[in-house]
């Protein structure tokens, strides 16, 4: 298998010049990548720049960060085309990575406006080397910027960064550093996410088990939903009483809970209410294992918000 190390740049509307576009908010205008083997040699490039089909004027900021002008982007492809040289590029066997997450889903979003098939029908499986390059030298939670990642590892800046090939090409630079043991830690974009029961994803790491549901109508017949509430142990897969039944933050957008598991130890499940690109919303649950004084400090934040909202319906009364 390879991997394909993979950026983009967009182009967006400019506010009293042109409408955006409510369907692509975001037009690629340029594509770059690397082809990566195993071993995290340099085995191909892609580099294209993509003539616009709905933006007609530069954004400003866009132009100043990149360095491009509408003249150079008329020199280049329409985006269906770029699109199959792309495809080409890549391969049978590959997996797509990204610094961060964004690039993937407004490309299967550009991807589908134009009249493509997406990547995948359903949850794609990548790698986010940014994440991967926090597991690997960091806390595991921060994020930083591509440019901090190679200094912090002394990487050589032989050419300019914030194009599209030059940021795939470091974003492969610090990839081809990171363990290979790291990768196990892959990702999910879900511009297309589960649309029934049997496509949702259940997916184990090393230290976590991240859960993908279907789509529903809104958070609250999500939260209803058996799975999605379930509080069960990825490892014996027995479903937990819970210690701390589910809430959920001022926002409504996560929600927590924790059980107990007699043979694993106390559990923490956190669901995260996403909204779906066709209308409704699902749900990105995460559960892991927690020492018993993150379990209680779990207790004393539900506690807190209980009493918050008895007191905001005390003051509405």
């Amino acid at each position: 298998m390879n991997y394909i190390v993979l950026d983009l740049e967009w182009n967006q509307s400019n506010t009293g010049r042109e409408p955006e576009v409510k369907e692509l908010p975001f037009e690629v205008i340029d594509v770059g990548a690397i082809r990566m083997d195993e071993d995290g040699r340099m085995i191909g490039e892609f580099n294209q720049l993509v003539k616009p089909q709905v933006y007609q004027n530069m954004h400003r900021i866009t132009s100043r960060i990149i360095h491009l002008h509408m003249q150079d982007l008329l020199r280049g492809q329409p985006f269906p085309e770029v699109m199959k040289e792309f495809l080409e590029f890549c391969g049978e066997d590959y997996l797509l990575c990204t610094w961060g997450t964004m690039d993937i889903g407004e490309f299967q979003r550009n991807m589908k406006f134009f009249g493509m098939d997406t990547f995948s029908d359903g949850p794609l499986k990548f790698l986010d080397v940014q994440k991967l390059f926090s597991i690997a030298f960091e806390d595991g939670k921060s994020r930083r910027s591509l440019e901090y990642a190679i200094d912090f590892l002394k990487i050589e800046k032989d050419i300019p960064f914030h194009r599209a090939f030059s940021d795939a090409y470091y974003t492969g630079k610090v990839f081809a550093l990171i363990p290979k043991e790291t990768r196990v830690y892959y990702s999910f974009d879900t511009y297309v996410v589960p649309q029934s029961k049997e496509e949702e994803v259940f997916a184990e790491f090393p230290t976590y088990m991240k859960y993908i549901s279907r789509e529903f109508g809104d958070r609250h017949s999500a939260m209803e939903d058996k799975e999605v509430s379930s509080t069960r142990c990825y490892l014996c897969n027995k479903n937990l009483r819970k210690k701390i039944r589910w809430f959920s933050t001022n926002s409504g957008k996560h929600y927590y809970a924790a059980a107990e598991c007699p043979v694993h130890g106390p559990m923490k499940f956190k669901a995260r209410v996403r909204k779906a690109e066709t209308g409704g919303v699902y749900i990105v649950k995460t559960s892991k294992f927690i020492p018993e004084e993150k379990l209680k400090e779990l207790g004393e934040r539900r506690a807190e918000m209980v009493k918050k909202k008895k007191e905001k319906r005390k003051g509405q009364s």
